[in-house]
């Protein structure tokens, strides 16, 4: 890890001793527009937990009426979070997402943990998970009366992940594609259920949807049960912060970053309150929850012989669903990279295809070996909190940056003002809940959060690094570069050394 070189003419040695280029190198291609950007948003969001266990929420909820209640809330409030995120990105119109932006406003070591917890757990869990899925409903058919065997689920979903990866690396068209077909695909789905579930209520069977039935408590709440139902349902729309990963490669990102938003949340609400609505217009709340596959439960019951289009479905949209986790994910180590936090290495760009090839291989390498890890979901249990602890941090971040720096340029400012704020009381009333109710997993993934801070000083602040140290790191990732094909640094500006400094305290910016 190292801080990349400034450009000041001719060839200059990087601080890992390798030459760089100094003229602009080949960039990122600003190849997404505003379908592939709601593509992305919704294709993220939208994973198999619609389809397959949509229950949480209802179970901690206690009654359908308070259910459906908790998911158009946690809309909300899901919208207001992109919104907060939306003016972050066309102020620091970077890509990297909340990376970046904790990186310019609170300095170099929160933004470097951010970024060490997505690398060591958070993407590569969560990507290993959602191929685990996708093998698991391809598969499921030729196992109809017992388990799929273990190695065949991590054999198809290696193959998957190495599939969507070579995809990503050929060409960003190809790749938006995929996630453009997926998530058509995903929603088209969802629009069958939607629809049989209307089917339902002009045949009379609303009874779980009557006010008097809806708020009947099926299992005892109170303010516990209710903020874990509200938890459930703020990691069923996990992903709405995806599309700021890649903001340099928006077509127009200050227009079509918020159209995008503003087109795909309310989509995305829209289609889990009428999809649970749906679904108990053909389950009861007790059947619901018995389910171990809610929408295939479902299809059996209303679609007879078409009832396979939904395990299909589930297949489909993990599918998409691993493809833009893979996009995003490496538009944020490549962001890491090319601020000095991650092996230079990461930052490379091919220069005749125009896409992050070494940071979609390490992605997909970090992936693959959690394959083959046994605990890959308690890791994630332990960083789910850390997830939304660093949500919190950025919209902070927006607040400081408000009042810091009142002047500088904003082409989109969220209004009202207090909007920011209602999410900082929404993310910190789920913060302390967790806290309270699960103290010993919040401390691990806070231990391992906080991991990350030696590892900054040695890789990140220590200047005076040995130059045999430097020729060796420079050894390491000389090879790699040539065995990727012809690559170039991206062409946009190395950090300055003031980097390690938050933009809040380093006075007036240029564009102030």
């Amino acid at each position: 890890m190292e801080e990349g070189a400034r450009r000041r003419g001719g060839s200059e040695k990087a601080t890992d001793g390798s030459e760089q280029p100094a003229e602009a190198g080949v960039g990122l291609k600003k190849e997404i527009g505003l379908v592939s950007a709601c593509g992305i948003i919704v294709g993220n969001i939208i994973g198999s937990g619609i389809f397959v266990s949509p229950k949480g929420v209802l179970e901690n909820a206690g009654s359908v009426g308070l259910a459906l209640l908790v998911w158009i809330i946690t809309g909300l409030i899901t919208a207001v979070g992109a919104l907060c995120y939306a003016e972050l990105g066309v102020t620091i119109p970077k890509s990297g997402g909340d990376y970046s932006y904790v990186k310019d406003i609170f300095g170099g070591l929160a933004g470097f943990l951010r970024l060490w917890i997505a690398v060591l757990v958070i993407y590569p869990t969560n990507q290993a998970v959602i191929a685990l899925t996708f093998a698991n409903y391809v598969l499921h058919p030729l196992f109809p009366t017992c388990l799929v065997p273990e190695g065949g689920l991590r054999l198809l979903a290696g193959v998957c992940l190495l599939l969507l990866t070579w995809v990503n690396c050929a060409s960003v068209r190809w790749a938006t594609r995929v996630q453009d077909v997926f998530t058509a695909g995903k929603l088209l789905a969802l629009a069958l259920i939607i629809i049989m579930g209307i089917v339902q209520i002009c045949k009379g069977q609303y009874y779980w949807l009557e006010p008097r039935h809806a708020f009947e408590a099926f299992a005892p709440v109170d303010v516990g049960t209710v903020a874990l139902a509200f938890l459930q349902g703020s990691f069923a729309y996990g992903g709405w912060n995806f599309l700021n990963y890649v903001t340099e490669e928006l077509v127009d990102p200050y227009r079509n970053l918020p159209r995008a938003i503003f087109i795909s949340i309310p989509l995305v609400t829209f289609v889990y309150v009428f999809a649970n609505v749906a679904y108990v217009t053909a389950m009861s709340p007790q059947e619901l929850l018995a389910s171990n596959a809610v929408a295939v439960t479902f299809g059996e019951k209303l679609l007879g012989v078409m009832a396979w289009i939904m395990p299909i479905s589930v297949a489909l949209s993990t599918f998409g669903g691993v493809n833009g986790s893979l996009f995003t994910s490496s538009r944020l180590f490549f962001a890491g990279a090319r601020e000095g936090h991650l092996p230079s290495l990461l930052a490379m760009i091919h220069m005749q295809r125009c896409t992050p090839i070494p940071a979609l291989l390490f992605t997909c390498l970090s992936t693959l070996l959690m394959l083959v890890t046994s605990d890959i979901y308690t890791l994630i249990n332990y960083v789910g909190f850390i997830n939304y602890l660093f949500y919190g941090v950025t919209v902070a971040g927006q607040i400081v940056l408000r009042w810091r720096q009142p002047h500088m340029a904003r082409p989109i400012k969220v209004s009202p003002r207090f909007f920011p704020l209602l999410y900082q009381l929404f993310s910190a009333f789920l913060l302390l809940f967790s806290l309270w109710s699960e103290p010993v997993v919040c401390g691990v993934g806070l231990a391992i959060l906080l991991s990350g801070a030696p590892v900054y000083w040695l890789g990140v602040a220590w200047g005076r690094k040995p130059p045999a140290l430097l020729a060796g790191l420079a050894a390491v990732t000389r090879w790699p570069r040539s065995c990727v094909g012809s690559c170039a640094r991206d062409g946009a500006p190395d950090p300055a050394p003031e980097q390690l400094e938050p933009m809040c305290d380093a006075g007036p910016q240029p564009h102030d």
